[in-house]
């Protein structure tokens, strides 16, 4: 596979983990299809296992978002920036600090920003809590799943 082809398949992985955090773009999906695409091009066996971890970590957590509250972003009343800045925050958390920096990032970014917006410790402490009642579990599921299946995708393209 040639390296621009990686450059476009890591663009494509961007934009569903990004579609993960805009309600109504399959983020999923396009993760998903961005690792089918890479492992009908790139056909080693790594590349094929790779594809069939990542179709079952993201059908594993189709299974489990049936189990977890719907996403109410509006009941929290926290402005959409907020769920944004966290969800960005846990993209680039994954790869500072690996697997659990995407979620120490989303929970850190969105207690900061909601505590600049209301002014107080406790405020931000209890904003952050509706936070991840309305949204924050069923967001932070799918979007670590997502992640996932990437930092697999780079540790194959760096040490594989």
């Amino acid at each position: 596979m040639s390296v621009w082809q990686l450059v476009a398949v890591g663009a494509v992985m961007l934009l569903g983990l990004v579609g993960v955090l805009v309600p109504g773009v399959p983020g999923q999906a396009i993760v998903w299809a961005a690792v089918m695409w890479w492992a009908l091009t790139d056909t080693t066996p790594v590349a094929w296992g790779v594809l069939i971890g990542a179709t079952c970590l993201l059908l594993l957590n189709q299974a489990l978002q049936a189990l977890l509250p719907s996403r109410r972003p509006h009941a929290s009343g926290a402005p959409r920036r907020t769920l944004m800045a966290g969800g960005l925050a846990a993209i680039a958390g994954f790869f500072v600090v690996p697997v659990v920096g995407g979620i120490l990032g989303y929970v850190g970014a969105v207690y900061g920003v909601e505590r600049l917006r209301l002014g107080s410790r406790a405020a931000g402490w209890t904003s952050l809590r509706s936070v991840m009642r309305a949204t924050g579990y069923s967001v932070l599921i799918e979007l670590f799943s997502c992640l996932l299946v990437v930092g697999s995708w780079l540790g194959v393209l760096i040490w594989g």
